[in-house]
């Protein structure tokens, strides 16, 4: 399989297996769609960690495969390359990058699908597409302006250059540069911490969050209104306050 998950700890290692360099072919976006919907899905899974293994992350899609494809056929195709990474965006619980070396094209746009990204200082992120006469075409132009603003991203997108990790940590691209080999045992004790927290608190913050980001702010309100109200109906929020009042801050467990 060219893509896997494994859960341990509340965690899903989505896990890209394409070797050399764990390009995004046809065949890996739909298996990246369908486990980031089991993910989702799954009560053992409360968070999820995106990896492609030590010495990269994804170099893009298959050019090869592409190449061979006219219009009409990305016509039919680019609604489902769209799909799968939109899947992993809306995955409803923490979401962490395990970014190691190359994350460039479908790499980039991937990692930009998550909550959090923690990158190896080996990292190389970019939007290489317009070298081949292309734009990012799996989210790019939209994930990436929201997180680093229209100006950094154009800069990127128009010029198609790789940035390390330490340039990535200061334009927002990424949240955390770690050594190369600690990149997945960090990524997995993020996303380990924040599956022990309140599923559904969890799930209505990063909901009211990135659908607050789509809209006015009016709307945004609601959205958290309703969300805020909604879990006080549940047995996370009669737990997290007895033990506030009775043990003090922070020390509540949620089941």
């Amino acid at each position: 399989m060219t893509v896997t998950l494994e859960v341990s700890e509340g965690v899903g290692t989505l896990r890209l297996d394409r070797p050399p360099m764990n390009a995004l072919d046809i065949a890996t976006q739909d298996r990246l769609r369908e486990l980031a919907e089991e993910a989702a899905r799954r009560d053992d899974v409360r968070a999820v960690v995106l990896y492609g293994g030590e010495k990269v992350f994804a170099a893009g899609a298959d050019i090869k495969e592409m190449q061979a494809m006219d219009h009409a056929a990305m016509v039919l195709r680019s609604k489902a390359l769209q799909d799968s990474f939109t899947a992993v965006a809306r995955i409803p619980k923490p979401v962490v990058a395990a970014v190691t070396g190359y994350a460039l094209g479908g790499g980039c746009e991937l990692a930009l699908c998550a909550d959090f990204r923690i990158a190896g200082e080996n990292a190389k992120l970019g939007q290489p597409e317009i070298l081949l006469g292309l734009i990012p075409g799996a989210g790019g132009t939209q994930r990436l302006a929201r997180l680093v603003g229209p100006s950094k991203a154009k800069d990127l997108i128009f010029t198609g250059r790789h940035v390390k990790a330490d340039e990535a940590l200061a334009i927002g691209l990424v949240d955390r540069v770690v050594p190369a080999a600690e990149v997945y045992e960090q990524a997995h004790a993020w996303a380990a911490k924040l599956a022990q927290g309140p599923a559904l608190a969890l799930r209505a913050a990063k909901e009211s969050v990135d659908a607050g980001l789509e809209t006015d702010i009016d709307t945004g309100l609601t959205v958290e209104r309703n969300w805020f109200a909604g879990l006080f109906a549940t047995e996370d929020r009669e737990r997290g306050m007895r033990s506030f009042v009775e043990e003090g801050p922070g020390k509540a467990k949620f089941l």
